[in-house]
């Protein structure tokens, strides 16, 4: 399978991107895991108890459960794993802060674990897939001085079904299943992943065309599935997903802190090209996908392709009147999103933008993203559920405390959208969470810090003897490929 972007961290309480955690889900198990329809699904643990009063949670874990060097797993290892994402913060920590405080995951006995939550957050179980157990005793024996770090960057110390064989990180990683492995998978099982790291559409081709390939990425361009699917080996499976792509607008940066120049950015784009011909998608009104139907907020129209009320909005800026320069990004290699700048760069300049394009390679992205003067004043970003809860599309995105990363590259810091979020995710009323996720919706809408392209249609030229894609609302668990089997004798 070819991948667009390099694995940046195998360490589960590090990952953060969609090829994080497509390499987690194969070298980690969690205490459970979510199917297609984004419910809960047990692994690690065989069943859970939840009190009256949703403040605990107990998992009982399964008795046959081992880590990969045959060792069982334990609570203690759940108890380590947990505080040990605490200390490192990074990666889904963020899902767990002022939710569950250290100290408040116990071990009740070897096969029984409890989290004691110090307020109400009615997305608690959403999150729990997204916590990967480490086997506490390797860690501890590799601790270093960075809390194992070091060497959970190169080394695996999980449950997973597969093994890491090797990780050139700039261009593959192989893994390989383990035979001991103490779950359930499918009788002709896949043996062996190997991911191959290209975005080059003609690379793509000749590895399918040698043979190479079994499954392309979900990145490819409408041309090259076209081209293998005539190779007569492959088929396209086509799903859609609630995962969005967004033009990400930096509103603490000039020009794009004025909401006028951000709604002439949303009146110049040209939606029906960019879904219809360059990357095929569902169209969306506001920045939750419809997959979250029940918390959709209908009465939102969203953005149109009009460049008379562009002008009209760029009149009324402060720039007003003067050259306007404002800066493109994009991820480097993907045609795709190059294809859409340049899309973006005609009709902006035909209203006085002076552009700037500006691509870089994903891992580029991420760490410019961690600033506000280096962020581009727009981002092509694509973001998915982190977990089956519409908070994890809010929170992570629009939060004040979730800035600073490639997923909030808005810098949006509004305090009444904050409230809005952490009311929501303090009621377990549904219809109350509902009518504040709807609400978050139009704030966002009328400020237009975000650009809503599409809720990506996800595709993949695949083999016809490889079976088991199935499309999970939530971060790369759907290339778990525990789940899929070779039906070719």
């Amino acid at each position: 399978m070819n991948t667009v972007q390099i694995f940046g961290t195998i360490d589960p309480a590090k990952i953060s991107d969609y090829t994080d955690y497509m390499a987690a889900v194969n070298l980690y198990d969690g205490l459970v895991t979510v199917d297609g329809s984004g419910n809960l699904v047990p692994q690690l643990a065989e069943s859970w108890v939840v009190s009256d009063d949703a403040s605990e949670v107990t998992f009982t874990l399964r008795a046959d459960a081992t880590f990969s060097d045959g060792s069982k797993v334990e609570a203690s290892d759940v108890v380590y794993s947990f505080e040990r994402l605490l200390r490192i913060n990074q990666g889904p920590a963020n899902l767990f802060a002022g939710v569950v405080e250290p100290g408040n995951v116990v071990a009740v006995d070897a096969r029984t674990v409890s989290f004691t939550l110090s307020k109400t957050f009615a997305p608690f179980m959403a999150t729990v897939p997204a916590l990967m157990i480490v086997n506490e005793e390797v860690v501890e024996a590799n601790l270093g001085d960075d809390d194992g770090q070091t060497y959970l960057s190169a080394n695996v110390a999980g449950s997973g079904a597969y093994l890491l064989d090797s990780w050139d990180r700039g261009s593959r990683m192989i893994i390989k299943r383990d035979p001991n492995y103490y779950g359930e998978m499918p009788e002709s099982a896949i043996d062996e992943v190997r991911w191959i790291v290209t975005n080059d559409e003609a690379t793509v081709r000749a590895l399918a065309a040698s043979g190479e390939l079994t499954m392309s990425s979900q990145f490819q361009s409408p041309d090259t599935y076209a081209a293998l699917v005539d190779m007569g080996r492959f088929r396209l499976v086509s799903q859609p997903t609630a995962t969005a792509f967004y033009l990400k607008l930096n509103s603490q940066l000039a020009p794009t802190d004025d909401v006028h120049i951000r709604r002439a950015i949303a009146y110049a784009t040209d939606f029906e090209t960019i879904r219809d011909v360059i990357f095929p998608g569902e169209p969306m009104t506001t920045v939750l996908p419809e997959a979250f139907a029940d918390f959709h907020a209908g009465d939102v129209e969203g953005p149109s392709y009009n460049l008379e009320m562009a002008a009209a909005e760029v009149a009324q800026s402060a720039y007003a009147g003067q050259q306007i320069p404002l800066t493109l990004g994009y991820v480097a290699g993907a045609l795709f999103e190059e294809e859409i700048s340049l899309l973006m760069q005609a009709n902006l300049e035909s209203l006085g933008f002076v552009i700037t394009q500006q691509p870089d390679p994903w891992n580029r992205v991420t760490e410019i993203a961690s600033q506000v003067e280096t962020t581009p004043n727009v981002n092509q970003i694509f973001f998915g559920p982190t977990y089956p809860s519409p908070d994890s599309m809010f929170f992570t995105q629009y939060h004040s405390d979730a800035a600073g990363t490639w997923a909030s590259m808005e810098w949006l810091q509004d305090p009444e959208v904050d409230a809005l979020i952490d009311a929501a995710r303090a009621t377990g009323d549904v219809a109350e969470q509902a009518e504040l996720y709807k609400q978050v919706q139009r704030n966002l809408a009328e400020q237009m810090v975000s650009v809503p392209l599409l809720a990506q249609t996800v595709q993949h030229a695949m083999d016809n003897c490889l079976e088991g894609f199935n499309a999970v609302p939530m971060q790369s668990f759907d290339y778990d490929f525990a789940r899929y089997s070779w039906t070719c004798m």
